[in-house]
């Protein structure tokens, strides 16, 4: 039973991770009491590491080059004999180990995985295709499994399940079952785990022998990869390392863990030192993202139910509830490109995914000219320059974009500027209509008290301004045949920080709807960086970055501008939380564990490539649960509305967007409580 409460909030039990493990001991061609005495050393190093699941080589026992020697009585009996040994030892050991061996049953020899936990041996699975080609001989010596189903097998003196249909569950720990397969069978068409994984298994798992050559290790990350995008799932990967004879062949050591296309952990390859290669998997994400995906239910549909083939074989793990850290990659910013090999094609593809939204939008409304407001801010910085270049694309003169800044009570003259600047740099037409004595005639029709002088900045006050800023764009696309730009971005959506209908959460085209604010930042550093306009632009979209976030609608000086982040909080702890809610439907208590391990050391976890060290910030527990409660009360009850009525817009990151027509579809009036109650019970105020 998984325990909850803030006393628990920092296990990573708790939580549905499971730390699974690779390792790659020391062996000795057919030195099976050497082998043993390796593989019980890395047990107890990986049982100290609190590892759930140790995933070794192929044949690890025994040894897997051995030609013709597999089948000497002599090395099988010791094979056997060390099994035991290692179940007897296991005993007092937390990790489940996923040991090789050649075990004889029935008249013929199979090359084995065992799962031993805690003195048991739950299980034993064949190899069930055998590679006969190249430099692999497999059939000479092995029979094939795929016909075990339903057996047992006398090893170590216990009748224990034998056979290609065995799934492994934790009773005490959701989310920890695993399925076992051996080197070629995830180089077949269809590997065995794929149906493993359309019934229950969440942790696939390999153990591997596989010599290295060129290229290979990148064809093994590929196939890990693959494997775990398509069938959902965790997989980690374990192959024979130094040790193995070299009469022929060479061998590298590599293991490898996935989780839904995402490398958690990569061991180093060739060492001479046994390698104990760790990551924690998120097991309730895979749940997740299987529930919220119906293809991978009609796909065990389409298999005939295969759960019906495998037998679930149940053990008690004993989790445990105190702090073991977390070993696992977590990116601060999960909308940010963080592959440094694909930096530049993420970035582009982000950017052209809204110029091509904008420019087919543009095409079809047979319009003149696109309107936008520009305040020198990033927002609307951004949705301009992705204009630019929509225009670029459609060979139109830039002088199409009909660009107003339109001062207000509290618009800085630095924001103004930079909004001049930009709108020179990039060739647009650009205007200025100073809203302030319209502003000032709705507000004292209103009997607003600052018609009166009084300074009283209210969100009437704040709206009264937005409010015609949009009005004034839609009257000027009506009489310049063209239509508006929207600005707003999907951290402004998601908090509901935008002034409804006749305000930023309108237009004719929200073209930096599907994009972050962290990203926004991204993007305009990435076209800096890649030099997508000219150096005049470049210096003043720097100017830019450097810029307070401000709606700068309540009168202060430069210095004490209004800020939006000190108001609703940090962008990117907001981010870092609607990704985590909205992608993958975690609880909060877990979104602020996630949070709390990728936020509390500004040394520790990934940063974005290139990110200014200037502008990074670490937030304790208290900061991030304060700062959680209000996004939960933003999301799930303040803004839904805002959303429901939200102009077209091209989706960009595989985090979603907020569109009611495609990824997120909530009613307008639900209850936050939910959330926030979860929040409340189970993250510490300290």
């Amino acid at each position: 039973m998984i325990r909850t409460g803030p006393e628990h909030f920092r296990s990573l039990h708790r939580h549905g991770f499971v730390r699974v493990g690779t390792s790659t001991p020391k062996v000795r061609t057919a030195d099976v009491s050497f082998n043993c005495d390796a593989i019980l050393a890395e047990a107890r190093r990986a049982h100290e590491a609190r590892v759930d699941l140790l995933v070794y080589p192929e044949l690890c026992v025994s040894s897997y080059a051995l030609d013709d020697l597999h089948m000497q009585t002599a090395l099988l009996d010791a094979a056997e004999a060390a099994v035991g040994g290692i179940v007897e030892e296991s005993g007092s050991l937390s990790p489940v180990l996923l040991i090789g061996a050649p075990l004889r049953h029935g008249g013929r020899i199979y090359n084995c995985a065992l799962a031993v936990a805690r003195g048991e041996i739950l299980g034993v699975v064949p190899k069930l295709f055998l590679p006969n080609y190249r430099e692999y001989y497999e059939k000479r010596w092995f029979a094939h499994g795929r016909s075990i189903v339903g057996q047992t097998m006398h090893v170590a003196d216990r009748e224990v399940p034998f056979g290609g249909d065995l799934i492994f569950e934790a009773r005490d720990l959701p989310g920890f079952t695993f399925h076992v397969e051996i080197c070629e069978d995830y180089w077949a068409p269809i590997p065995p785990s794929s149906a493993a994984a359309l019934a229950g298994a969440v942790i696939l798992t390999n153990l591997s022998a596989s010599n290295i050559v060129i290229g290979k290790s990148d064809e093994r990350h590929m196939l890990c990869r693959a494997q775990s995008q398509r069938a959902m799932s965790a997989y980690a990967y374990s192959a024979a390392g130094p040790g193995e004879s070299t009469t022929d062949l060479a061998w590298d050591g590599q293991g490898a863990i996935y989780e839904l296309g995402d490398l958690m952990a990569d061991s180093p390859r060739f060492s001479l030192e046994p390698v104990l290669c760790m990551a924690d998997i998120d097991t309730q994400r895979i749940l997740n993202e299987r529930m919220r995906t119906g293809t991978f239910a009609d796909a065990a549909e389409h298999a005939h139910r295969p759960e019906r083939a495998f037998r679930r074989i149940g053990f008690d793990h004993q989790p445990h509830f105190e702090d073991a850290g977390l070993i696992r990659p977590i990116r601060r910013f999960p909308y940010v490109p963080n592959r440094k090999s694909h930096l530049d094609l993420d970035c582009y593809e982000a950017f052209n995914i809204q110029v091509e939204g904008l420019r087919r939008r543009f095409e079809v409304t047979s319009g003149e000219h696109m309107v936008i407001g520009v305040s020198g801010g990033l927002d609307s910085t951004h949705a301009l320059i992705v204009a630019a270049k929509a225009c670029d694309e459609l060979g139109l003169p830039r002088t199409k974009i009909l660009g107003y800044t339109m001062p207000g009570f509290a618009t800085g003259e630095t924001t103004k500027s930079n909004a001049w600047k930009l709108m020179r740099a990039l060739g647009i037409t650009a205007e200025e209509i100073d809203i302030r004595p319209a502003a000032t005639q709705m507000l004292n029709d209103m009997g607003h008290p600052f018609a009166e002088g009084e300074p009283v900045y209210d969100i009437a006050f704040e709206n009264v301004q937005a409010g015609l800023r949009t009005d004034y764009l839609f009257r000027l696309a009506n009489q310049r045949r063209g239509f508006v730009i929207g600005t707003g971005d999907l951290s402004e959506l998601a908090l509901g920080w935008c002034t409804y209908g006749v305000g930023d959460q309108m237009s004719h085209y929200a073209v930096n709807s599907g994009v972050p604010k962290t990203l926004i930042q991204y993007l305009i550093r990435w076209v800096v960086r890649t030099n997508q306009f000219d150096p005049a632009t470049d210096e003043v979209l720097e100017a830019i970055l450097a810029t307070k976030i401000s709606p700068e609608l309540v009168p202060g000086d430069e210095e004490e501008m209004q800020s939006t982040e000190d108001k609703i909080g940090p962008y990117e702890l907001h981010d870092f939380f609607l990704f985590h809610t909205m992608r993958y439907g975690l609880p909060p208590s877990k979104v602020a564990f996630l949070a709390w391990h990728a936020w509390r050391d500004i040394e520790a976890g990934l940063w974005p490539i290139e990110f200014p060290e200037h502008l990074r910030r670490a937030y304790d527990l208290p900061t991030i649960r304060k700062w959680l409660s209000s996004f939960l009360w933003r999301f799930f009850a303040f803004s839904q509305f805002k959303r429901s009525a939200l102009p077209n817009g091209p989706k960009v990151s595989a985090g979603g967007s907020l569109s009611p027509r495609g990824d997120w579809r909530a009613p307008s009036d639900a209850s936050a409580d939910v959330w926030l109650d979860e929040l409340r019970r189970n993250v510490p105020e300290a």
